[in-house]
C-alpha cells in the first residue's frame, strides 16, 4: 500500500486516513498525530492510551486498541509482539529487528542487520513471510552498581 511507506509529517492525518480508506474520526485524527508527529516510535496501547488522555482529545482504551490493530493490519503500523497478546506498535514498518529490555519494559531498535545461518523450511501449505528477531537484554549489573555510586 503507498500510504504505508509515507510519513504523516509529509502528508496531513486527513488524507493519510482517507488514502488507507479508513473513516475520519476525531479519535483517529488525534492518533495519528500523537503515533506520526514525533518521528519513528515504539507504543503499547495503554501508553499511547495515557498520551491520548493528557492531550485532552477524545478517545477510550478500546477505541485505541482498535485503531492501533486496524492500523497494523492495514500496514500503517508494525505490531510487535512481546508476550503472549502484548505487543507494541512500531511506526518504522521497514523490516528490522529490536532489542527488548526487560527490566525496563521498553522496546528498541536493533541497529544492525543479524545474519541467520539457516532458515528452516516451512511446513507443507505454508510460506515464509518474514523472520523477526526480538533480542531481550536488561541492564547489566555493573551498570546498576555504577548508577548507584553515582547517586550517592
Amino acid at each position: 500500500m503507498a500510504v504505508a511507506t509515507q510519513r504523516t509529517c509529509e502528508i496531513p492525518a486527513r488524507q493519510m486516513l482517507n488514502e488507507a480508506g479508513l473513516r475520519v474520526t476525531r479519535q483517529r485524527l488525534a492518533l495519528v498525530g500523537l503515533l506520526f508527529g514525533k518521528g519513528e516510535r515504539h507504543v503499547t496501547a495503554e501508553g499511547l492510551y495515557r498520551e491520548l488522555a493528557r492531550s485532552g482529545a477524545p478517545g477510550s482504551l478500546s477505541c485505541v486498541y482498535n485503531t492501533l490493530r486496524r492500523f497494523s493490519e492495514i500496514g500503517l503500523l508494525r505490531r510487535v509482539p512481546i508476550y503472549g497478546a502484548a505487543a507494541y506498535f512500531d511506526t518504522r514498518i521497514g523490516h528490522h529487528h529490536h532489542f527488548y529490555a526487560n527490566d525496563e519494559d521498553r522496546l528498541m531498535d536493533v541497529g544492525t542487520d543479524i545474519a541467520l545461518q539457516a532458515v528452516p523450511v516451512p511446513p507443507p501449505g505454508y510460506e515464509l513471510v518474514s523472520i523477526d528477531v526480538l533480542v531481550r537484554v536488561r541492564r547489566s549489573v555493573s551498570s546498576h552498581s555504577s548508577a548507584a555510586v553515582a547517586c550517592a
